[in-house]
């Protein structure tokens, strides 16, 4: 006789996904690589200028590296507070040894790294006084935090570093950098003898 009874063990099925959730978590990730990348580009492009390579495209290159490091960090900013599962940060080694960067940095901006800024505009008009050799290092130590967050694939981990970060460090001393080397490239452009000014205002005239 026939067994008509139905089996006990369920079909298979697919697992449900929640799309809204898969489509946020694919944005997440897509954000820190574009981060990840970006912090690479940014050390590596210090760390050439460090090295006293690049003697004449020193400003040029730092005000590239400063500017597309803002443009990353501005989305971070703008993202809502990412929270990663762990209460506590996870430990991925020591502290990266900064120290020899900055005095390299110092010493190819001798002459050049000091400058006075209003510390905070929205609370006052306190003056201070800043480096750009500090304020480069400063924004590459926390981007080499993430980093290393990311490399360890504890992605939201590295999200919340950079984010957190860029809010508290590395976004106002790199906005601060930006417009000091913006500054720098314009006086070393346009401030100019009078008549070397109008030589080359009638050579352009001619041409």
């Amino acid at each position: 006789m026939p067994d008509n009874r139905t089996s006990a063990i369920p079909e298979p099925r697919e697992p449900v996904v929640d799309e809204a959730v898969a489509a946020e978590a694919a944005d997440l990730i897509s954000v820190a690589r574009a981060v990840a990348d970006e912090s690479r580009s940014y050390l590596s492009t210090v760390t050439e200028v460090a090295a006293g390579s690049t003697p004449d495209a020193t400003i040029p290159l730092l005000l590239l590296a400063v500017s597309d490091m803002l443009a990353a960090g501005a989305r971070l900013g703008a993202m809502q507070d990412i929270v990663p599962p762990e209460r506590f940060e996870p430990d991925v080694g020591p502290d990266p040894d900064v120290d020899p960067l900055h005095t390299a940095l110092a010493n190819v901006l001798d002459g050049l790294d000091e400058y006075p800024e209003i510390v905070d505009p929205v609370l006052g008009l306190e003056v201070g006084t800043a480096t750009l050799s500090g304020d480069l290092v400063a924004i590459a130590g926390a981007l080499a935090q993430g980093l290393r967050h990311f490399e360890a694939g504890q992605v939201l981990e590295a999200l919340w570093w950079w984010q957190f970060s860029y809010l508290s460090v590395w976004g106002e001393r790199a906005s601060s950098v930006l417009r000091v080397l913006q500054l720098m490239l314009a006086h070393l452009r346009l401030d100019v003898e009078d008549d070397v000014a109008a030589e080359a205002e009638y050579d352009a005239l001619q041409a």
